[in-house]
Order: structure tokens, then sequence, then C-alpha cells
């Protein structure tokens, strides 16, 4: 995402090359890749990269594009108005994004060592206030992200890259870390149904070629295991009587509402991330009677398949309209609704209070 941290770039690469060549002969990798669609960008910013001739540790102009936008506060953002100029690497992002039925992804940065997680920005809605923006999600996020940590040679250690920066677990919040607005990893969970961490991968932005070969082996086991988190959860498929698939019908699990509502693909496929537990899926189909499943769902990583759940709608005959949220400050208005209930509560507490001087 920023030209300048560039080991990211080249540990996608050596993955690439890892998982191609392990196919057939390595039996979890083959397993891996027969049960999963698997993504690979390794860099968002070509022109960044070309822009940084000389290697260094520190922040240089490679860090933003052509036009000198940073990337990874182009993004529409769920909190306040950024007014971003969206960028044309952004903006084909954002189409594959809306193009292709992601879960997982992480994207990757240098410059320190830890897993950080949604959200990056936040208000009184997400507690903000207490220096934490929770995601409806939070735990899972928190899975994610320590799995990264717990797998990479050091990440876990939590030392971080001075004596000022230190990181438990080698896990963050984004906002607990500092706020930014536009990222990409809010913009991904909230608009794109995608879970998605940032990952720090270096203190050293741009280190020395002869280092990149420990950075691999390093995140090697890290990456894979990241990976497999996609099959966490439950999945499935909601139709209508006839058997054809429903799409834009919402399915989320009862207690998490997503701001902006998840809901099923062109095929009529959802897929919900969880840790495993007992949840109750609410799947619905505007205009028609919400459709409630208990589901008691296992590890299922090793498996690599998340739990099946499908729905049926034997009422529903037809095609669900194209939905989709604006790419507006979606939780600004969620606060500024959440505040205007309070004057309501405040005059229903005084009503009951003189009710009680007057009897």
């Amino acid at each position: 995402m920023h030209g300048d941290e560039t080991v990211g770039r080249e540990i996608l690469l050596h993955l690439i090359e890892f998982l191609v060549t392990s196919y057939r002969r390595d039996p979890v990798i083959t397993r891996l890749l027969n049960n999963t669609q698997i993504h690979i960008m390794p860099t968002m910013n070509p022109d960044g990269f070309e822009a940084t001739k000389v290697p260094d540790c520190y922040y240089t102009r490679g860090r933003y594009n052509k036009n000198g936008e940073d990337l990874n506060r182009n993004f529409p953002d769920a909190f306040e108005n950024n007014n971003a100029s969206i960028q044309p690497e952004t903006q084909a992002v954002m189409n594959w994004i809306k193009n292709e039925t992601f879960v997982l992804s992480a994207n990757l940065h240098g410059g320190a060592l830890v897993a950080s997680y949604t959200f990056d920005n936040g208000n009184s809605v997400t507690g903000s206030s207490k220096g934490y923006s929770r995601s409806p999600d939070d735990d899972v996020f928190i899975h994610l992200a320590k799995t990264y940590s717990f797998n990479h040679a050091s990440m876990y250690k939590g030392m971080g890259c001075d004596s000022r920066q230190t990181f438990p677990e080698g896990i963050t919040n984004g906002y607990s870390w500092y706020q930014l607005e536009g990222g990409m990893q809010d913009y991904n969970y909230v608009w794109g149904q995608c879970f998605e961490i940032t990952l720090e991968l270096s203190c050293c932005k741009y280190p020395p070629a002869d280092q990149l070969e420990k950075f691999w082996r390093d995140n090697k086991a890290a990456l894979i295991e990241y990976i497999k988190q996609v099959h966490l959860g439950v999945k499935g498929q909601v139709t209508d009587r006839n058997g054809n698939p429903i799409p834009n019908a919402i399915v989320e699990a009862k207690g998490r509402p997503h701001v902006c509502p998840y809901r099923t693909n062109e095929h009529g496929e959802y897929f919900l991330l969880l840790l495993p537990g007992t949840y109750v899926i609410n799947a619905t189909v505007p205009g028609f009677k919400s459709m409630l499943k208990t589901v008691e769902i296992p590890d299922t990583t090793g498996n690599f398949s998340a739990l099946k759940q499908d729905f049926s709608f034997s009422e529903v005959s037809i095609r669900s309209r194209a939905a989709s949220c604006p790419k507006t400050p979606l939780y600004q208005d969620l606060e500024r609704a959440s505040a205007a209930t309070k004057p309501t509560l405040h005059i229903l507490v005084l009503m009951t209070v003189m009710l009680v001087i007057f009897k």
C-alpha cells in the first residue's frame, strides 16, 4: 500500500512461489488451495515503489502515489467525511472488493512490528472516548490478530521497535495506537463485508536486500495460518421456494449488527466469521418474515470449511432488489440517532417524577 514499505511486497512474492511449488507436494497446502479462493496483490502502489530509489528505514516520498496521495487515508470513512479525492489505485481496489466476495484479508505495511485491527477511527458509538474503538466483531478481530502474531517468529513478544512503543502480545486496536481516517481495513469491514487487519512487518521500512530471506522465514507460518482463518464460522446459501438463490438477503448473527448490514452475494451466498460457540443466525429477505436458526459452531479451520447453514424462504419467489450502503459516515449518523434519544429519556424520567409528586 505504501510504496516505500517493501517487506510486504517481497514476502507476498515469496508466498505465491511457495503456494504453487508446494501444491501436490505438501498435504496441508494442497488442501488449503483445494478449498480456498486466494487473491494476492503484491503491490497497491507501484509508482511509490519505483520512486524509492535508495533503501531507507524511515519516511520517504515513496509512501505516496504519483499524485502525492497516501492511499491508506484515501478510502471513504465510516466515521467522518474525509473529503478524499479517490485515487485510481484506490478506486481499482474498491471495484475489486465490490466485484468479489472477499471474506478475510490483510494489508501489509512496515515501520513497526504489530498486527493492528479495526477500527482505526471511531466515535462514541464504538467507545472511542475510552481510547479503544470496538467493532461488533471485536473478539474475532483479536483472534485474527493473535493468530498472525503468535505464528510470527517474534511479533508475539510485543517488543515494538523502540522503548516508547510496545504492543502486548504483538497486537493493537488501530484507534488505540493512533487515529486515522480513510483507512482500508475499516472500509473493507464496513462496506466490503471482509474482515481485514493491518500487518506491520518490519521496523525498517525498506531494509537491505540481504535481509529479505529472513523476513520471509519470520512470516511464512503466520501467513499460512492466517489464510486458514477464512474457514472460521458459518456460511451458506439463501434460496427461494424454487431453489433459486436470493441475492441481497441480510444474514447476520444476532447481537452483531453491522452498520452496513451484511448481505448475500449474487449467488445467494453468505459468509460470517465467528469464533466457536452458539449463535442465532438471522436471515431476512426485505418484505418477508425473518428466519432464525441456532447453530453450534466448532473450530473448523482444520477442516478447511466453515459450518454450512442454508436458509430456504418457501414464500419467496422473487429476486431481491439490489441494495448498497451509501459511502457516507454511517457511524456519524448512528451517533446522531443515539444522541437524539437522550432528551426523550430525560423527559420520561421527569414526567415519572412529577407523577409521583402529584400522587
